[in-house]
């Protein structure tokens, strides 16, 4: 056992010493020592529940006979964090994350990992951690929140978000707009539609690195904690069969995940998430790549905020499993592709049918591509992303005037002082990685733009990225960003951009000899960075290879 490390021989002595300062007995000592990660806080709603969920995972550990180590991350709400500089620390807090768990079970060493998150930056963090360490490992989050109710529809984080632009459109009241506040969250768990937190827990289920039923069992239900619980029985297995994500996260697994994410139409962050996770476990991936497997899958769920239907829904009809089972019936899947209990094909044999509607058939898909796809062009020589699947058709190819802006701030509040026009394309750049620095997700002026009636009319570009929450003609991960030289830092106010989803192209319509000579004249803005967010901006790389750091 890895542990050994730690307590086996008469050198160990002082170290047996302090842990049975634990209260450990020599019968526990001599056991496996099992990691449960924890990301539990009191102030993020898909969190406040996780240490319920710990105890089940120890519990389960117990029942099998290891002992558990819990201990915990730090974790950013991407909604509480939206629309301020607090949203620059939450991809930043990724590699932080990932760095401290390595730190923790590198200094103290135990033989298997649970790993416990929930929301957005969170899983792939612990992913990422997971590669890094190879310990034997499972995953189980803390699971999704019901949907809210307006008392007319269904509703989820997003529309709340677009709220605040229907307000600032004078077409709904300050206390429709609290009422809206009151009933949009209803539950604790990560967000209730296909955002980032759902759509990484989703593939972290599709991968194999966690138990059929991770992503969409809702955070309330006892089939949570029992779920949890198993996780904690099958770590052990895991040990005793000596599987690591190195068996589990191959080539043919990233490819299930993102034959997956296009079928399930995820949020455009699982790009950047996706690319980081396979740097850490060696497995080349580029946007060229994804944009392929996008190119080859239909889109067979349209979730919230692209439809009316939420992961509570999903789950109802089967779940992850049912959509694989379904993507396995066009041969689409790798089925003999190992996971954390069986195979692919071991799981998916006894998961329902597609039901038709909310998980439709390869017959009748929502579109007959993936749910997220990648453009290039002079303004993303590295590429751009954007979810296709919650864009209007009349947004899929769209050319208009640049409305430039150098922060999201400005960017909002354009848009909420009805400056922004039907037609227009606004520009939003040094939000990139290195520029923002942190990549900041672009919630508020989408949902501004959805609130205010013009999601069907203007697109939005930048070199920052979405939340899961957007939808509309939004254009993220624009590569090379603005503070690295890249073209979107040289587009002027009124210059033709020509957005063609369908095509896959994302220009700017100005010639080679004028783009030379403003190059010739441009340089980067300063920020006087300090802390964290100044090493982070040091080391990071572009979005177009995950936002990972430097090699």
């Amino acid at each position: 056992m890895r542990s050994d490390n730690m307590k086996a021989g008469p050198t160990r002595a002082p170290h047996r010493s302090l842990l049975k300062a634990l209260g450990l007995t020599d019968a526990e000592i001599g056991r496996p020592f099992v990691a449960v990660v924890n990301s539990w806080s009191d102030y993020i709603p898909g969190h406040t529940h996780l240490r319920d969920i710990s105890e089940a995972v120890k519990a389960g550990i117990r029942n099998a006979g290891g002992v558990p180590f819990e201990f915990n991350t730090i974790g950013v709400c991407d909604g509480l964090s939206m629309n301020h500089v607090g949203m620059k620390y939450s991809l930043a807090s990724r590699e932080l994350i990932a760095d401290s768990i390595e730190v923790m079970l590198t200094a103290h060493p135990l033989d298997a990992i649970v790993f416990i998150p929930n929301c957005d930056k969170i899983v792939p963090a612990m992913l990422m951690a997971a590669c890094r360490m190879n310990l034997p490992s499972i995953f189980v989050s803390g699971g999704p929140m019901a949907p809210g109710s307006d008392g007319q529809r269904r509703m989820g984080l997003s529309e709340m978000f677009e709220a605040v632009g229907s307000h600032a459109a004078g077409k709904i009241t300050d206390a429709q707009l609290y009422e809206l506040e009151n009933s949009a969250c209803p539950t604790c768990g990560s967000c209730s539609g296909m955002y980032t937190a759902n759509s990484m827990n989703c593939l972290t289920e599709a991968i194999g690195m966690a138990l059929p039923g991770n992503g969409t069992i809702p955070a309330t239900s006892s089939a949570r904690k029992r779920l949890a619980k198993t996780a904690g029985e099958r770590v052990m297995e895991l040990l005793k069969e000596d599987i690591k994500p190195s068996d589990i996260l191959t080539p043919h697994a990233f490819e299930n995940a993102l034959r997956s994410d296009m079928a399930l139409g995820c949020s455009s962050n699982t790009v950047l998430h996706l690319t980081a996770i396979a740097h850490e476990a060696g497995v080349p991936m580029d946007m060229g790549y994804i944009d392929t497997i996008s190119r080859g899958t239909p889109q067979l769920c349209k979730l919230n905020p692209a439809g009316s239907t939420f992961i509570s829904d999903l789950n109802e009809v089967g779940g992850i499993q049912s959509v694989l089972k379904e993507l396995s019936n066009a041969d689409l899947l790798h089925t003999d592709c190992l996971t954390v209990n069986g195979t692919v094909s071991d799981r998916i044999r006894v998961a329902p049918d597609a039901d038709g509607t909310i998980i439709r058939t390869l017959q009748n898909p929502h579109r007959p591509d993936g749910g997220i796809a990648v453009l290039f062009g002079n303004l993303a020589e590295e590429g751009a992303v954007v979810k296709q699947g919650a864009v209007a058709p009349e947004m899929m190819q769209h050319t208009g005037p640049a409305r430039c802006f150098g922060c999201e701030e400005d960017a909002s509040a354009a848009i909420l002082g009805g400056k922004i026009n039907a037609g227009d394309v606004v520009v939003i750049r040094y939000e990139g990685p290195k520029g923002g620095p942190g990549m900041r997700e672009m919630l508020a002026p989408t949902s501004a733009l959805a609130g205010m009636g013009l999601d069907s009319s203007v697109a939005l570009i930048t070199d920052g990225r979405f939340s899961g929450a957007t939808r509309g003609a939004a254009v993220g991960h624009v590569s090379p960003e603005a503070a690295a030289g890249g073209t979107i830092a040289l587009v002027q106010e009124g210059d033709s951009i020509q957005v063609d989803i369908k095509n896959r192209k994302l220009n700017l319509l100005v010639d080679d000899a004028e783009l030379d000579a403003r190059r010739a004249q441009w340089q980067a803005p300063k920020k006087e960075l300090k802390g964290y967010i100044k090493r982070y901006a040091q080391l990071v790389t572009s979005g177009s290879k995950g936002a990972v750091f430097q090699d």
